[in-house]
């Protein structure tokens, strides 16, 4: 038995989440809000948090700065039973933050990179990798990292680890069409509708389905509040979503990659795969921050139990 079930290696930072906020406040002037609330964010931090939360065993591999907010992330990792001893300390740059400005509505964002502009795939401690069973990436930026992921994805393989990878969104506009190499040595690769849409050319879900299954075993399509989408080797599954109240959508799709992969890692069919993963993204809307509307097993049984009914609907598409 491994001491771990996952490693998550990527970004992690603050998020403040200011709520209220209506008019940003002109040169000399003060503007009161509703709320100001701190968080852990990053997709990477919030899929580990999450998926820990979930009662798996979690390590994460990053770097936070020498600071109060670097403490800060230690600490709420620490809390929910997070190794954190493959953390890196950086002595060039502050932890990152992101102010997230009116969450529940047209989220606006002021962001600081900081640390996690160093982070680097060829700095991995492959030693420590090889402790987990699964590990899980983020931080693809295209052909400026392209080769790094593709290496060490080739290299995790080697060592007998499962390893999923969220795309994420390319604000660079360039849509690497490398990804799909990338694609091949991934064993869960997840993307939204719009990434996929950007990344193949294709206008509908259904022909980014086909093009998608040229190029990967095993991928998820996130199309928020409708569901999601999976296909493993050439088998399309369709789950519906849960209909919730949205209160801060920040983390949702960290969250649903946490309850796909507790479900891949206890192995669990697609569908109920699909299950977990919405029940977790709705539940994750529910509380403002990326993870404190997260669930743990029993709350997430209980979501699912109380849920679900025949708006809950899964199907083969082929």
């Amino acid at each position: 038995m491994k001491p771990y079930d996952s490693i998550v290696i990527g970004d992690a930072n603050i998020d403040l989440v200011v709520a209220g906020c209506n008019e940003i406040p002109a040169p000399g002037q003060e503007v009161f809000v509703r709320q100001m609330t701190l968080h852990v964010g990053g997709g990477a931090a919030l899929f580990s948090l999450a998926l820990a939360k979930l009662g798996m065993k979690v390590a994460f591999n990053g770097i936070v700065g020498e600071d109060g907010f670097g403490q800060f992330v230690r600490d709420q990792f620490s809390r929910y039973g997070i190794d954190t001893r493959y953390i890196r300390t950086s002595r060039k740059n502050n932890t990152g933050i992101s102010i997230a400005i009116n969450p529940e509505k047209d989220r606006s964002f002021i962001s600081y990179a900081g640390t996690n502009s160093e982070l680097c795939l060829k700095q991995l401690d492959m030693d420590s990798v090889a402790l987990g069973r699964h590990v899980h990436l983020t931080g693809y930026r295209g052909s400026h990292n392209h080769q790094e992921y593709v290496d060490v994805a080739r290299k995790l393989k080697a060592l007998g680890l499962t390893t999923s990878l969220d795309v994420g969104w390319d604000d660079t506009g360039e849509w690497h069409r490398g990804i799909f190499e990338l694609m091949k040595d991934v064993d869960v690769f997840f993307m939204n509708e719009m990434e996929a849409m950007h990344y193949t050319g294709k206008p509908t879900i259904r022909e980014c389905v086909g093009e998608l299954s040229r190029h990967s075993r095993h991928f998820v399509l996130k199309l928020g509040p409708e569901g999601a989408v999976a296909t493993v080797e050439g088998k399309t599954m369709y789950r519906s979503g849960f209909q919730v109240p949205v209160i801060d959508t920040t983390g949702a799709g960290d969250s649903f990659n946490a309850g796909y992969i507790y479900g891949f890692l206890n192995g669990k069919k697609t569908e109920q795969c699909l299950l977990y993963a919405n029940a977790c993204g709705a539940m994750s809307v529910s509380q403002f921050g990326g993870s404190s509307g997260t669930p743990d097993r029993i709350a997430l049984e209980r979501f699912i139990s109380d849920k679900i009914d025949n708006t809950t609907d899964s199907w083969e598409v082929s």
